[in-house]
């Protein structure tokens, strides 16, 4: 361990996921190198002695109780290396293996589902009341602000903006830009007045339409999703010519396609339509589910159906 200005020299990542706080290093591989598993198992004690007992402190500090492990009898053997946490009706079970240090947070208050406890639901967060989810937040930015204050190489990843809504700009970013940019405060690709990647970056690929049209990011476009329906949305990125479809307000209303997928509405148009490749396709993987589960006269009807597409397809 060494000291710059009264700061520790580590290097690690701090990362948030679903009542979770994650800390890494790296350490461990070099320390491995240089001096076998001793050298590993020296690099591991200083780990849990600089940065797992601070966690303990901040935690206790913070009005936490910090205990042994619940389970420390039935597993002593890693029972030094887990704490159970509790604060009001928030519990936190602190781990640490090799080069990974994790609290992880719940409640067994409400909205629970496994039979097991909370620990073992999934959406720890979104089950929690209001209350508790600003404890919880509260716990881990207490806990990340402290460490990256006393250790000087240690950084936190924000975690990846998950869907276009209600941002579809933060979504790219989120997506494209590096560790590199981030730590910077930069973007990956020149970028316009907009925000979004500019036509000089763009030009490296197509972006026109079915129609021939140019893309622009936050145009409205027509698209078919995978059973042939009409989807209208807006079209944004186009970095690699795949561009990110936005065509509701829900987290998973968008998908990523390329610019020739995308049309401009006609009243014409059929409300449902299956490109042939794409009805083939399907009828094929549909003919294989069939004889694979030896239901042979569906088989023999699919089989007959795509004698007639090719038949048609020829006329």
């Amino acid at each position: 361990m060494s000291l710059t200005k009264g700061r520790i020299n580590r290097t690690g990542i701090i990362k948030f996921h679903d009542a979770k706080l994650m800390v890494w290093e790296e350490g461990i591989t070099e320390a491995r190198n240089a001096g076998g598993w001793a050298g590993a198992a020296t690099w591991e004690r200083q780990f849990k002695r600089d940065v797992f007992s601070r966690i303990v402190q901040t935690l206790n500090r913070i009005g936490w109780s910090v205990m042994p492990w619940k389970d420390a009898d039935a597993y002593k053997a890693i029972a030094l290396n887990r704490r159970t946490c509790s604060k009001g009706d928030l519990q936190a079970e602190l781990s640490v293996s090799g080069r990974c240090i994790e609290l992880e947070m719940w409640q067994d208050v409400q909205n629970g589902e496994n039979p097991n406890g909370g620990r073992y639901d999934f959406n720890k967060e979104g089950r929690m009341t209001y209350l508790q989810r600003l404890e919880m937040e509260r716990t881990r930015r207490k806990i990340r602000d402290y460490l990256c204050n006393v250790f000087t190489g240690y950084a936190f990843e924000p975690p990846k903006v998950p869907s276009p809504n209600p941002d579809p700009l933060a979504y790219f970013n989120s997506s494209w830009n590096g560790e590199y940019e981030k730590r910077r405060g930069v973007d990956r690709f020149e970028r316009g007045a907009d925000g979004w990647p500019s036509d000089k970056e763009l030009s490296s690929w197509s972006r026109t339409d079915r129609d021939g049209l140019k893309l622009n990011h936050g145009e409205i476009r027509w698209l078919r999703d995978s059973k042939g329906r009409l989807l209208r949305g807006r079209v944004y990125g186009g970095i690699n010519d795949m561009w990110i479809f936005v065509y509701g307000p829900g987290q998973r209303d968008f998908t990523h396609r390329h610019s020739k997928s995308f049309f401009t509405y006609t009243p014409t148009l059929p409300r449902k339509y299956v490109e042939p490749c794409e009805r083939e396709k399907k009828l094929k993987a549909e003919l294989q589910a069939a004889i694979a589960h030896m239901a042979f006269e569906r088989a023999a009807v699919l089989r007959d159906i795509l004698k007639i597409d090719a038949q048609e397809a020829l006329a």
